[in-house]
């Protein structure tokens, strides 16, 4: 059973904090299903007004645009045994040529998870559906993909300043805290804004790119690295600085392994909250220019696929500084 007891409220700027929202009944997991239209298929970009996004303008100083996903057959061994990408170039006539791509895999490169990629067992997909996919086509990628996910980005380098506290490697487990990202921001001298896309360079894909073909398949089997803390202290923080999605750098945005006690980051912010999560997102030319300006904000723009019914979708990214 889950708990149902708020008003559905349209004000984004007066929403109930973490620990105002409902709890589905058994866990430890507070939904926010009541606070905007589940049908909408939006979940936190809703965050972005047309007046956040108005805001977010002012964040591109120079006018010079940074691509944010990787190639898209990167990496060479995609994660969790999915497919890698076969592309052709073929005549499609006597004076042209098009392309065809065979084992495409959405989620096997730079990518999105949308609200239809974890569903809890008992509680279902976003706003209680109890699923399958396929009945439930308002939660489809293609929501994102008609409204665009455009709004001031932050960049949190952690990695760097983990790095700087001591020895720090990417590829090792490390549970990043809210505390280290708040460090994080106040080493850089910026702030998160209600509305903003959350991005965040561990270091991991950096660190990834530089292992063998054989490594990098035993990582990407099991993937271990730095990642996010999976428990609600997350969720809390997220939620309550109104942050509109979240990206990062490594291939699960969560720390792994998980840790059972913390439970499953993904089941607190997309099945949740609502919450966009993007993986495998290339912040390494971006954190640069970063440190370069000594400004950490831009504007951020995606436009995920217009695939009904989608699960996720590659990220097709980029900032403009």
């Amino acid at each position: 059973m889950v708990s149902k007891t708020m008003a559905m409220s349209n004000h984004v700027d007066d929403l109930p904090s973490y620990e105002e929202l409902p709890v589905v009944d058994g866990t430890d997991l507070r939904h926010a299903w009541d606070v905007f239209d589940p049908a909408s298929g939006l979940g936190t970009l809703h965050h972005l007004t047309p007046g956040r996004r108005l805001d977010a303008l002012a964040s591109a100083r120079e006018g010079r645009t940074i691509g944010l996903g990787l190639p898209l057959g990167e990496p060479l061994v995609p994660p969790f045994g999915r497919v890698g990408l076969r592309h052709e170039v073929y005549p499609a006539n006597g004076f042209s040529w098009g392309d065809r791509l065979d084992g495409l895999d959405l989620q096997a490169s730079t990518q999105w998870d949308g609200l239809l990629h974890v569903q809890h067992r008992e509680a279902g997909f976003y706003g209680g559906h109890p699923g399958p996919p396929a009945d439930a086509p308002h939660l489809g990628i293609d929501a994102w993909g008609r409204s665009g996910i455009v709004g001031r980005g932050v960049l949190v380098d952690v990695g760097a300043w983990l790095e700087a506290q001591g020895p720090y490697d990417a590829l090792e487990r490390r549970a990043v805290s809210p505390d280290d990202l708040l460090a994080a921001v106040r080493a850089q001298g910026t702030e998160i804004l209600p509305g903003d896309v959350l991005c965040v360079r561990l270091g991991w894909y950096a660190a990834f790119r530089t292992l063998s073909v054989e490594d990098a398949r035993t990582v990407m089997t099991r993937p271990v690295g730095a990642g996010l803390a999976a428990g609600p202290a997350t969720a809390a923080f997220l939620w309550d600085e109104r942050v509109a999605a979240v990206a990062c750098d490594n291939v699960t945005v969560e720390v792994q392994p998980g840790d059972k006690a913390d439970g499953f980051l993904h089941h607190r912010l997309l099945t949740m909250l609502g919450m966009p999560l993007g993986e495998l997102f290339d912040f390494e030319e971006l954190a640069r220019s970063c440190r370069e300006r000594g400004r950490w904000d831009f504007l951020f723009v995606s436009v995920p696929l217009n695939l009904p019914g989608g699960v996720g979708s590659p990220g097709n990214a980029v900032a403009v500084v």
